[in-house]
């Protein structure tokens, strides 16, 4: 068939790592085992529909046992970029690895930081720690009403938020100061991303919005968006994905939770021709994984599982669907942030075989699976699984 019908679909389940990577340790991060060890704390997870694609035969599930005949293509992926975040997980994904990590701050950013963020925005800054966002609103909102500075605060990982409330200060200068703030973080503060972070609410009872917009760096080198993008076939992003790319290659459909993701990723499927579909459902890493929220994670998998047999329906003869995610969030340790985790990937669709794909090196091994799927060059990292799951007979 020729490859100017086909589509594939990557789909982020973003957070969802199962488990160690060969440095693990190095990152802190040891004992973290997203999808393993939430199963464990709640007695098992019930996903019957990524077991029939072969979840539980990737990777130890409680309550996901390995099935003797999987339906699609399954395996694992190890992380070979510097990092753990979001940015780096998705341009692995692409292609593209970084050597060394994005720059982090334990300590908050040094004054020279702030004190030109705050000359640019014309506001002064108030908090400039590690926190979560929710803890950090609580803690600064009033003075943020009392002054109108900025609340600016960093995580474990590589990033620059930005919260204001949006009765106090409007969206869109939120939106200016954050793009302000990424022109001037530059090496050796090139942060991976900044993040605005508005909320709502009164004291007690504060409440973060949908609004949130990400500024990432642009990548230092091609991806499979590029390369897409150079061979003529459409690219159409879900989520937060634009983002991450700082919008090279792709524009995407910003959704407010997984469900909206979900509705989004059934209107691609329902009207693109061909091309790619690259998508994140982020709510497994911002609602639960960052919260240490257990039985919210658990409610968000299994909620996902219950939607995949309408996406599966949906598919065309022509379609792959991919399955997998860009680091661990694992909400039962003592870390509120990301973890250095492999991770799993599925792949179905009507060509595809039940197979194993076996432990990849990479995770740029998916993206030069779809470049073959999608009939383009690929020269970046990574080796094509494809003849694995479709074989030769059915491509």
């Amino acid at each position: 068939m020729s490859t100017d019908t086909r589509r594939a679909l990557l789909l982020v389940l973003d957070g969802v790592g199962c488990g160690a990577a060969p440095d693990t340790d190095a990152y802190g991060d040891t004992g973290s085992d997203t999808l393993g060890n939430v199963a464990r704390a709640v007695g098992g997870l019930s996903l019957p529909n990524l077991q029939a694609l072969g979840l539980g035969n990737a990777t130890e599930v409680a309550g996901v046992p390995p099935v003797a005949a999987p339906a699609g293509g399954y395996g694992v992926m190890l992380p070979r970029s510097a990092g753990k975040d979001s940015t780096t997980g998705h341009w692995e994904l692409a292609g593209l690895h970084l050597a060394t990590p994005f720059p982090t701050y334990p300590q908050g950013f040094p004054a020279e930081v702030i004190d030109a963020f705050a000359r640019a925005t014309g506001r002064p800054v108030i908090a400039n720690c590690v926190a979560s966002g929710t803890q950090v609103i609580a803690d600064f909102a009033e003075e943020q009403q009392r002054s109108g500075a900025w609340i600016v605060y960093t995580s474990a990982d590589s990033v620059f938020q930005v919260a204001a409330h949006e009765d106090w200060i409007p969206l869109e200068e939120l939106y200016r100061a954050c793009e302000t703030a990424r022109a001037l973080l530059v090496a050796p503060h090139d942060v991976s991303r900044v993040i605005a972070r508005p909320f709502v609410g009164t004291p007690g009872a504060w409440r973060r919005t949908a609004n949130r917009r990400d500024y990432s760096i642009a990548p230092p080198g091609p991806t499979l968006l590029d390369r897409l993008e150079a061979a003529g076939v459409p690219r159409a992003g879900v989520g937060k994905v634009d983002d991450l790319f700082a919008g090279r290659g792709i524009t995407a459909r910003h959704t407010t939770d997984n469900a909206d993701g979900v509705a989004a990723l059934h209107q691609w499927l329902a009207e693109a021709p061909r091309g790619f579909c690259f998508a994140n459902l982020v709510d497994f890493d911002q609602l639960y994984g960052h919260r240490n929220d257990v039985p919210g994670f658990r409610g968000a998998l299994e909620a996902f599982d219950r939607a995949l047999p309408g996406l599966c329906a949906a598919l065309r003869e022509d379609d792959l669907l991919f399955i997998t995610a860009d680091h661990g969030n694992d909400p039962t340790t003592s870390s509120t942030d990301h973890a250095r985790e492999r991770v799993p990937v599925l792949v179905a669709g009507p060509r595809v075989r039940g197979a194993a794909v076996g432990v990849r090196d990479t995770f740029s091994d998916l993206g030069a699976t779809v470049a073959e799927w999608l009939g383009v060059a690929w020269s970046g990292p990574g080796t094509s699984f494809l003849a694995s799951v479709v074989p030769p007979g059915r491509a």
